[in-house]
């Protein structure tokens, strides 16, 4: 995706006066560099992560302290992979513009099938009973994950104003954590409303002495429930950052 967007997230006096976060780094891991990262979240202890690109896209397992797949699937070069998680024993893989949900059998990556659906596939989380995703816009969908159905969307909105290119999401204790697209913010958002309850300010996460000509936004959220700590990286970002809990 090459969109640009110029997109300022900030406390408003009056109205409903968003509290912003600065993030800053409890802990740092390796990640890898070649990942053009879509898709990031904790499942059984292990880290999970969809990277994208046409003929570079992949799906891989790995040890989150030292950035090692254990276990790594590339896929079809015809999908550009994006967002994915797991629900009821499946995985799930949005793919960018291909319309299509693509499915594996979490613990082996084995193919099992794929759902079709409208519009592109940005971001993928779940609350535990449906699919969330995103498609570039400001409305998240609420699917069904035997059907691949829309049962419900929200339209996400501060201080009354959409928040279009929501990207990489997460659900993290009743919210949905989403990545702005382009920028260093990430909008924490009530999943029944859409309204955005706080953001976080992630500027400066990776350093300029870290960054290459090759080095993308951020975009990659995943909470560890074993730690209760929130992890976050970018596209071909070299370190994975364990967050300080300061919301």
């Amino acid at each position: 995706m090459t969109v640009s967007i110029s997109f300022v997230c900030r406390a408003e006096d009056g109205g409903k006066n968003v509290k912003r976060y600065k993030v800053t780094v409890e802990k740092t891991y390796p990640h890898d560099v070649s990942s053009y990262t879509q898709g990031l979240f904790f499942h059984d202890g292990r880290l999970y992560e969809s990277a994208g690109q046409y003929g570079r896209s992949r799906f891989f397992i790995a040890d989150h302290t030292t950035g090692k797949a254990t276990k790594n699937i590339n896929i079809d070069a015809r999908y550009f992979a994006e967002g994915a998680c797991i629900l009821d024993g499946k995985l799930f893989v949005l793919t960018w513009q291909e319309h299509e949900c693509l499915v594996y059998d979490p613990s082996s990556l084995r193919y099992l099938g794929s759902f079709r659906y409208a519009g592109e596939g940005w971001g993928l989380t779940t609350d535990g009973t449906s699919l969330i995703m995103s498609d570039g816009t400001s409305r998240l969908r609420f699917i069904n994950p035997s059907t691949f159905l829309e049962e419900r969307s929200v339209n996400v909105k501060l201080d009354e104003k959409n928040v279009p290119l929501l990207n990489e999401l997460e659900y993290i204790k009743g919210e949905i954590w989403a990545n702005i697209y382009t920028t260093d913010t990430i909008a924490r958002i009530d999943p029944a409303t859409g309204e955005v309850n706080s953001l976080l300010d992630c500027s400066g996460l990776l350093k300029l002495t870290d960054r290459k000509l090759s080095t993308d936004v951020l975009n990659g959220i995943a909470y560890n429930p074993d730690e209760d700590a929130v992890y976050l990286t970018g596209k071909y970002w070299p370190k994975l950052f364990k967050i300080k809990k300061v919301w």
